[in-house]
Parts: C-alpha cells; structure tokens; sequence
C-alpha cells in the first residue's frame, strides 16, 4: 500500500528535518491521527517526492525526518486545455478535478466572446487541482493560468500539435483519435454557446486543426475531459 502523500510548496532538499504548515500538521496529526515514527510522502507539485518519517507528531508544527528524495520526469505528453469559463462554476471545477486526475499538464482559462461568466477564484481552484493531485498520487501538479482572452491566446501559443473542437458543421473534421499528435499539444475548448465563427476563423488562420470529439454535442467541461483522455492515448 503507498504513503500517504502530502502537498508541501517548496521542500528543502539541503536539511535533513522540514517542519509542515499548521494546515498539513493539523490533517496529519489529528484527522488521520498519524504518529511519530510512521511514514508519509510530501511533493511540491514539481516532481519532487520526498520519504520521510515523523520525528515529531505536534498537531501545529508537525515534523518529519528525510529518508530519500526521487526526481519524477515530467510528463512525456504535454497537454494543454484552453477551456472557457463557465455560468457554473462547480461544473468548471469538476472539470479541474478530473483533467488533473487523467493527466492534464496545463490549464489555461478562456474569455471568448460567448463567454457568460469571467469571475475566476485562482485560489480556490489551484486548490482543487492540489487535492486533485494528492489524490491520484502525482508528483506533477498542472500549471494553471490566470483567465486570459481568447484573440491573445491564438496569437501567442507555441505548441507543436494545436486543436479547435467546435459546433460549426464543417465536413473537413477528423476525429481527434485519428489526427497524429506530438509532444506537446493545446485543444481549444468553447463556451456553452460555442465560439463565434470570428473566433474559429481567427484559430483557423493560426494554424489550430478544427476536430470533433465524437457524435454527441458535448457541454464544455465534459468536452475538456474527453479531450484531455484523446490526448493522452
């Protein structure tokens, strides 16, 4: 059975000893009641994993003693969603939870002209992509962006391999599963009433692939998660 593992924002790879935030030592100590001597495992979301014992079990200031520390590589696919934000904002998160969950490696917020909703709580949602993380047992945390335009998006993304899933009937679109991928790809996801067809012409000039997800027209945060899975096959 694994370690218990634990989010810590910056480990110290120098000291043999690292103290936790009360936060942590309060969930450690009292919510699974973990005492001296037992073992855990801390990331900083970066690739660090790090083995450490309990040298000290203080509801407050727990700390833990080093055993080893292992490297994990980042991921080999680099997958990035740019997902419009949405009126719900639960449905937006549940989006964060499970991309992270299937292996996203960047999220970055869309305000596209159909976009309802603009209001983004960064913390909250950095949050549920910590939890998400610790959850599933990765040591790769995704970077997430603060909400950007879309027109600024398209005219500044790097990626190797770029995507466009829309509504708009167009008989040149292959399924995403068919389209070889490279290293690093973005998938433009839109809001609840689409792009507009400025926005998808304006992607289409910059050389984004339009593709369909399937037969079904998808809401936009499932749209997010079938197309986080597609990418990383």
């Amino acid at each position: 059975m694994s370690l218990p593992l634990f989010f810590l924002e910056t480990i110290d790879e120098q000291h043999s000893t690292l103290v936790l935030s009360e936060e942590a030592s309060k969930h450690i100590v009292q919510v699974l009641r973990m005492t001296t001597a037992e073992r855990l495992q801390l990331t900083d979301g970066k690739g660090l994993i790090l083995t450490a014992e309990i040298s000290n079990d203080h509801k407050k200031s727990c700390s833990v003693q080093k055993i080893s520390i292992e490297k994990i590589p980042t991921p080999q696919k680099q997958i990035t969603i740019a997902i419009s934000l949405v009126k719900n904002a639960s449905r937006f998160e549940w989006f964060l939870e499970k991309a992270t969950e299937i292996g996203v490696t960047t999220i970055i917020p869309l305000i596209c002209s159909r976009t309802e909703k603009q209001h983004f709580r960064f913390d909250r949602m950095k949050g549920i992509l910590t939890s998400a993380m610790l959850q599933s047992h990765q040591a790769w945390m995704p970077v997430l962006h603060e909400p950007i335009s879309f027109e600024k998006l398209i005219l500044t993304d790097k990626s190797e391999s770029k995507f466009i899933a829309h509504c708009e009937s167009d008989d040149k679109k292959n399924h995403l599963n068919a389209i070889p991928k490279l290293s690093s790809s973005i998938m433009l996801i839109g809001p609840e009433g689409d792009f507009t067809l400025t926005e998808i012409e304006l992607a289409l000039k910059n050389n984004f692939i339009p593709v369909s997800l399937g037969e079904n027209r998808l809401r936009t945060e499932t749209a997010g998660m079938v197309a986080v899975t597609l990418l990383n096959n």
